[in-house]
Formats: C-alpha cells, structure tokens, sequence
C-alpha cells in the first residue's frame, strides 16, 4: 500500500510541484526585474504565445497571450522551476500513446509547477495546479494578473530560473479532450487533458512590459464538463497535503 502511495506520488510530481531536480544556479539574471518568454508548441499541439513577468519583491505581474490551443476545454498554466529550466523541443518524443510527451516527460527539463496561473482568487500555489474552473479554456486568449509568491520562488523566477509550461492537446483532432490514451498523472483523465501543449523559458527582458491587456476572469464556463476529472485528479494527488509539504508527510510517515 505505502509502494502504491510513492508510486502515484512520484508519477504526479510534476505537475502538483514536488522537486523533481534541484534548480541549477543561474548566470543570466538578477533579483528582482522583468523577463520575457516565446512560448512554442509540443507534440505539435499548434499553439504558441508570449510571457511577460516583472516582479517586485514578492509580487509577480505576469501577462500571456496565447493562439492555437483547444477551444472549450481548460488549459491549465503555471511558472515550473526545476531540472534544467528550459523546454523540451517540439518533437522530442516522450512515454505516451504514439510517442506523445507526457507532463512527466517533460520535468526533468521544465521542473515542477512553483505558481499555478488562475484566473482569479488567491489560489496560485502549486496545490491549484489542476484548478479546471480557474484556468482559461480559450483557444486564444489574453491573461493577465499579479501574484504573491514566496521569497524563494520570486528570487528564482527574477534569476530566469522559471518556465512556462500550458497544457491541453487535442492529438486526434476530435474538438474535445478524449481518447484512449490516459494520463501519466491519473488514469481518470485522457491523456490529452495534461500533456504539455506550449513551453517558453523567461529570460531577462530586452522590453519593458506591455501594458493594458486582458484581466483574464469573469464567469466563462466553457470546459467545465471537466472538471469532474480533474478534481477527480486532484484528490488523487492528495490535494490539502501536496508540494514540499507532502515531502514532509512522506518521510514522517516511512
């Protein structure tokens, strides 16, 4: 049973934030500032887009204006640290159904989710990494909010240690998240839901930040249908109990 219970955890790690590989130390930034990020498609998803983020202190004002994705279906974001802080290429091929990259594929690259990007609330931490009702389900759209975000986690997003990581794929075409397929990080959910759809590393930016944009929020209840998976997804991540925190449990409880 406490095999079983490692096994799910570590095969979810990605996703919900435990350290998958510690953060290298980085020589292209400094605390504090703006970066910049191009995001590009994986597994030929057809979507891209741009990043922007400043922070400030402990603040992290963070604009993404993406095209290209599923329309009608939940893309959840976050701000990933770890690995080696950069993005797999299009193309590489990973562990799912036709070579698909999985989320976990992509990790030990990407790292593990610091900040999860809703829409709105003060939800953002790693534990509302699958929060379906509060990620865009557009297929193109412009977000745009401020974070609070803890110490260590700013200094290393200001240092260009951060990547941004949206997921969603519609492999086959169909309109909707489905197939056989399953998902590395719960059997409950296709495939298609979390594979990774578009990544871009932020770098300290050549440009100030575009202002105006889109406050992305408001009562869009596009993609809903799924959150009954996801949810399903998240109590078997062991929502309340996730993270470094769950780390923590784990060891206690050996």
């Amino acid at each position: 049973m406490r095999t079983s219970r490692l096994a799910t955890i570590a095969a979810t790690a990605a996703l919900v934030g435990l350290p998958l590989l510690a953060s290298p130390a980085s020589a292209h930034g400094h605390e504090g500032g703006e970066l910049t990020a191009s995001l590009s498609q994986l597994n030929d998803s057809g979507a891209s887009g741009t990043a922007w983020a400043k922070v400030t202190g402990n603040q992290v004002e963070i604009k993404l204006d993406m095209k290209g994705l599923l329309a009608g279906a939940p893309h959840a974001q976050h701000i990933h640290i770890g690995g080696t802080n950069t993005c797999p290429a299009n193309g590489q091929k990973g562990t799912g159904a036709d070579g698909a990259l999985t989320t976990t594929d992509g990790a030990a690259q990407y790292g593990a989710v610091a900040v999860s990007l809703t829409k709105t609330g003060g939800m953002t931490g790693m534990d509302h990494a699958l929060d379906v009702a509060n990620f865009p389900s557009e297929g193109s759209y412009n977000y745009s909010r401020t974070v609070t975000v803890d110490a260590a986690v700013a200094k290393q997003i200001a240092a260009g240690d951060g990547v941004v990581v949206v997921h969603g794929v519609d492999h086959d075409g169909s309109g909707k998240y489905d197939g056989a397929a399953k998902s590395d990080l719960d059997p409950k959910l296709p495939a298609e839901a979390t594979n990774p759809a578009a990544c871009g590393e932020l770098n300290v930016a050549q440009m100030n930040m575009p202002h105006g944009g889109v406050e992305t929020g408001g009562s869009d209840t596009a993609g809903t249908e799924y959150a009954g998976g996801f949810a399903l997804g998240a109590l078997a991540l062991g929502l309340g109990g996730v993270g470094f925190a769950a780390t923590r449990r784990i060891k206690t409880n050996r």
